[in-house]
C-alpha cells in the first residue's frame, strides 16, 4: 500500500478529519491533504510524530519496503506488535520485543541466547546439540547485535 493510502486509512480508522490529523502532528490541514492526495509525503520528523500519535512503525507508514527482522535474534518483525519499544513507548525496529523491552535487553551474551535457541527451537532433524549450536552461532553472528 502506498503512503498516501496508508495515511489516509489511519487517520479514518481513528475517525478523524484532516484538521484534527494535522493538529496531533503539528502540520497544517493542507499538509494532510497533500499527503492523502501523494502530492507530498511527511519528512522525517512528522514521520516519527505520526508513529508516536498513532502507535504504529515509521515502517508501517512507508508501506513495509523493508522486511524487518530482529538484530539479536533473528526472527522476522512482520508484525507491529511484535517490535520492540524504547523506554519513552517509542518503537525500536531493530529487535522483537522478546529481545530488547524498555532499554534493556535479555540476552546478555550469545552464548545465552544460544543455549536458550537449542532448548527450545524444534529440531526436525535430530541435530546433535553441538551442531545446532554451531548453525545458531553462524547465523547470529550476521547479526547487528552480535557483529
Amino acid at each position: 500500500m502506498e503512503i498516501k493510502n496508508i495515511l489516509k486509512t489511519l487517520r479514518e480508522k481513528n475517525h478523524l478529519t484532516q484538521e484534527q490529523m494535522a493538529k496531533r502532528v503539528m502540520v497544517t490541514r493542507q499538509a494532510v491533504s497533500r499527503w492523502e492526495t501523494g502530492e507530498t509525503q511527511p519528512n522525517t520528523d512528522t514521520l516519527k510524530l505520526l508513529s508516536k500519535e498513532f502507535d504504529v512503525t515509521i515502517n508501517t507508514l512507508l508501506g513495509s519496503p523493508r522486511q524487518l527482522v530482529c538484530q539479536c535474534c533473528g526472527m522476522p518483525l512482520t508484525e507491529d506488535d511484535l517490535i520492540s519499544r524504547e523506554p519513552d513507548g517509542g518503537y525500536n525496529e531493530d529487535y522483537c520485543k522478546w529481545c530488547y523491552t524498555d532499554g534493556e535487553f535479555a540476552y546478555k551474551s550469545k552464548d545465552s541466547l544460544i543455549n536458550y535457541l537449542v532448548t527450545h527451537m524444534p529440531n526436525p532433524e535430530n541435530l546433535a546439540d553441538e551442531e545446532r549450536r554451531v548453525q545458531f552461532n553462524t547465523y547470529l553472528s550476521q547479526l547487528k547485535h552480535w557483529k
